[in-house]
């Protein structure tokens, strides 16, 4: 089975950037084995164009901030997307928007595999550039962290821990990739 784990956000304003500075923590802290095969993926605000990507697995994983009325910033969510609770809107930014759109693009053509969610409440999506992530993110983004790992070995991934760099350094490096 191949699993795709898949950060989605806008670095470039701050803790909307948290699926792709999550997800490249995880490949650079972590080593993934077993009989799954787990691919790790900056989506950025690519929405549609990762329809293939998405359908060429067997189950996806997705980092992302979301939207929820009377939330605390860093608060984490944990959802099935056949199964979206009421109470997520994901209307926070342009790039979420298009990614719920993308997500049910591809299930009206029925190609899209099985997909979950962590979604956590960012401080401010704003207009001004910045790498640096909200204290609240940071720590909200420990059990995202936490989930992912959870999510993986409960999809027989032998995961082991390789380093331990810090989401700020990854975030203020995630331009250049990893």
């Amino acid at each position: 089975m191949k699993i795709l784990v898949l950060g989605i956000g806008n670095i470039l304003f701050g803790d909307e950037g948290i699926g792709v500075h999550l997800s490249n923590l995880l490949k650079l802290n972590y080593a993934f084995s077993g009989e799954n095969e787990v691919e790790i993926v900056d989506g950025g605000t690519l929405a549609q164009m990762l329809i293939p990507l998405i359908t060429s697995y067997d189950k996806v994983l997705i980092l992302d901030c979301v939207s929820v009325n009377n939330a605390n910033v860093g608060d984490v969510y944990y959802f099935d997307f056949d199964n979206v609770p009421n109470i997520i809107t994901w209307a926070g930014s342009a790039h979420e928007v298009e990614m719920l759109q993308t997500l049910r693009l591809t299930a009206i053509n029925g190609d899209l595999p099985p997909v979950k969610i962590i979604g956590i409440i960012p401080e401010v999506i704003g207009e001004e550039t910045a790498f640096l992530l909200s204290d609240a993110v940071k720590e909200g983004a420990k059990q995202m962290e936490s989930l992912a790992i959870q999510y993986l070995q409960e999809n027989n991934v032998i995961v082991k821990k390789v380093d331990d760099r810090d989401l700020q350094e990854v975030a203020n490096g995630s331009f250049r990739g990893y």
